[in-house]
């Protein structure tokens, strides 16, 4: 009996068309295969997604690597002790091919008042130099600041949590009350040209963007003070390398620090790292329930065929080739779910691009709609990885026709 024969037999038993419990087992676990396969993709789609757009939020709001004052101990969100402008340091570190660009920053606390309200907030104050670009996503009305050459701009940026609170909208008139380092309130009459949304809680609840001049002003700093540099690279990935190499430079002053901005936020990063043991979980888990669900699919396909594995020993068929029958099944069994699984979960996930039908609560999950990722590599990776891990699993069940002796397996009901 050759291998024509052995690939008819499970042909003929796989794809007959009469409801028997062979047809019925195959179809069922081919349906367990799908929805293992399509729940890895979309899990690993979705995990991609989110670390992604979240870690894109926070790298666009404050950079990649940050350089401050050396300050141990200092929380994620206050003001910053001055330095010195370096232009001798920074083109030092804008020398780095990794670098894409480096803007100074500095950060004070400030209260807005309105006539009937006032709310506290964290300015941050950018320069002529800022690429605003890095902040694109974000804006929902109006523009970004138009700096002056002479003075500070008299224009402000808030979030879409300070407008609601304090009832106000682009091109409103608002006052900003810094304490000044004497100790007395001195206000400043500004202008909203435009309102942003992170999504981020900690950011949208805190901070509004003005100018770093401004922030000069209420400090009595100089114009060449600034709170720190915000220094932003090609691959993220390469935070920890590139900050540990800035800080190594000869010309690097020994006031300053270099701090990835996974540091600086460590509850983000921390906690979008744990996606990755969820993600590890449950893709672990539909491997185990598809692998059961084959292994016990060809168990009872090879008992319930047991006379016909009798018959074809008796007219002389090998082991072998009895085993390429059932061997046959596990491949048509993992191919067509394999296929048809990759393609359910495709789908699912260019439905959710498109239309954004699966929404999230954007205060717990700092985003509105489940972002999607799908990195080609992984789906191929689950496809294969799949197929080899279910082949070698599935000879050990086919291995029971090794045992079966012909007359005992003809007399069997």
């Amino acid at each position: 009996m050759n291998v024509r024969v052995a690939s008819f037999i499970a042909n003929r038993i796989a794809f007959n068309q009469q409801k028997s419990f062979s047809r019925f087992i195959i179809r069922l676990s081919i349906v367990a295969t799908v929805i293992s396969v399509a729940v890895m993709i979309v899990t690993l789609a979705f995990v991609n997604g989110f670390q992604e757009t979240v870690s894109n939020k926070v790298f666009s709001f404050c950079g990649h690597i940050r350089v401050q004052y050396k300050q141990p101990g200092r929380a994620a969100i206050a003001e910053e002790i001055a330095i010195e402008k370096n232009d001798t340091t920074v083109a030092e570190i804008k020398k780095d091919p990794r670098v894409t660009s480096i803007h100074p920053f500095a950060t004070r606390y400030a209260i807005l008042k309105t006539k009937e309200e006032m709310e506290g907030v964290l300015m941050k104050g950018l320069d002529t130099s800022y690429d605003f670009n890095h902040l694109k996503p974000f804006l929902q009305q109006g523009r970004w600041l138009r700096f002056n050459d002479s003075s500070y701009t008299r224009e402000i940026i808030i979030s879409t949590h300070t407008a609601k609170q304090l009832d106000l909208k682009v091109n409103d008139k608002i006052l900003i009350y810094f304490i000044r380092p004497d100790g007395t309130l001195r206000p400043d009459k500004l202008e909203i040209s435009g309102i942003y949304k992170t999504g981020i809680e900690d950011y949208d609840k805190n901070f509004v963007i003005g100018d770093l001049k401004l922030i000069q002003r209420s400090n009595d700093w100089n114009q060449t003070e600034i709170g720190g540099y915000e220094i932003f690279l090609h691959d993220y990935t390469q935070m920890q390398k590139v900050s540990e190499d800035l800080y190594a430079l000869a010309k690097f002053p020994e006031t300053w620090d270099t701090k990835p901005i996974r540091d600086v936020y460590p509850n983000i990063f921390d906690w979008l790292n744990m996606q990755n043991v969820t993600r590890n979980v449950l893709i672990g888990f539909m491997i185990l329930v598809a692998l059961i669900n084959l292994i016990t699919c060809l168990i009872i396909l090879v008992l319930e065929r047991i006379r016909m594995v009798g018959v074809l020993k008796a007219i002389g068929a090998s082991d072998w080739t009895v085993q390429k029958i059932f061997l046959r099944h596990s491949i048509i069994i993992t191919a067509t779910g394999i296929i048809l699984g990759a393609g359910l979960g495709l789908s699912l996930l260019m439905l959710q691009q498109k239309t954004g039908f699966i929404t999230l609560q954007e205060e717990a999950y700092y985003m509105s709609t489940a972002a999607v990722k799908i990195v080609w590599w992984q789906v191929a990776a689950v496809c294969g990885g799949t197929l080899v891990v279910s082949f070698l699993v599935l000879t050990i069940p086919s291995y029971i026709v090794r045992k079966v002796r012909p007359v005992k397996a003809i007399q069997f009901r």
